[in-house]
């Protein structure tokens, strides 16, 4: 503590737990478990006497329209941010991936995009919240090819040399230094041709056009129907980001070694940036 004020510094695995303890709420913890009977219930249907088993996107959907749907009111561009940026990021890769990481995988939503892209392949998800991993565990049950980490992804990367890492609303919460480690472990995991790609918050380099691009978030958050204890929480959450600006990012990407970084998606607060070793 100094004269001048509070100073704090929170590491990135203990910013992440805090985050999870807002992310996990109680009646979302209620929700889960009607998620799960139902999932279970729905794949014990029969249907002429024989075993009716959901497909996969089945699957996916029942859990988006449960928990997934609630992101919207949080990312007005989600469409374009999630679904459109994989597409164009998935058709770009220089390789085809065979193992994929998803960092801060939270409930699968990132993955489950990707999925549609390349279904065939190794997913590693990684986080530190057991409830949400274990919601991604149902979205993704009788994949063989889904495996899950609880792991503080800031301290170590799971084994293994993926050709692709990916990321969502998730490596904002860490100290800027934590996320120049964070790049370098990424690059060194890489297979040569790999790809980084992270979808994330950002701040504009511009204190008075971030203010402006911070109100016009907050409208739209307002004019969603969230509730105001949803809104209370959201402001409490918002406390703990520790946002840099997309060229801040792109610049120690590259300082990582990574020999491309672009940002290929932005809108407001949200960019894409897509990095290639």
């Amino acid at each position: 503590m100094e004269n001048g004020g509070l100073e704090y510094k929170i590491c990135g695995k203990a910013i992440q737990k805090i985050c999870d303890s807002y992310r996990i709420l109680q009646e979302w913890k209620e929700k889960f478990k009607e998620l799960r009977a139902g999932l279970k219930n729905k794949a014990a249907e029969k249907e002429g006497g024989t075993d009716k088993k959901m497909t996969v996107q089945e699957q996916f959907n029942l859990i988006a329209k449960e928990y997934d749907e609630n992101r919207r009111k949080f990312i007005p561009c989600f469409d374009d941010y999630y679904i459109s940026s994989t597409d164009f990021a998935a058709k770009s890769l220089e390789k085809t991936p065979n193992l994929i990481f998803d960092l801060g995988s939270g409930t699968g939503l990132l993955l489950s995009f990707w999925f549609r892209h390349f279904s065939d392949v190794k997913y590693v998800l990684v986080d530190l919240a057991e409830e949400m991993l274990a919601v991604a565990k149902k979205r993704f049950e009788n994949l063989l090819n889904v495996e899950y980490k609880i792991l503080d992804y800031s301290k170590e990367l799971p084994a293994g040399n993926p050709d692709l890492v990916i990321s969502a609303l998730s490596i904002h919460h860490l100290e800027h230094d934590a996320k120049q480690n964070l790049f370098k472990k990424i690059y060194s995991a890489l297979s040569e041709n790999g790809a980084f790609i992270n979808y994330d918050q950002f701040c504009a380099e511009d204190a008075a056009m971030n203010k402006k691009i911070e109100k016009y978030w907050t409208e739209q958050i307002k004019s969603s129907n969230l509730s105001e204890k949803e809104f209370e929480r959201w402001q409490e959450r918002k406390k703990l980001d520790r946002e840099c600006s997309v060229r801040q990012e792109i610049e120690w990407l590259k300082q990582a070694g990574f020999k491309s970084a672009e940002c290929i998606y932005l809108n407001g607060k949200f960019a894409v940036i897509m990095a290639g070793k």
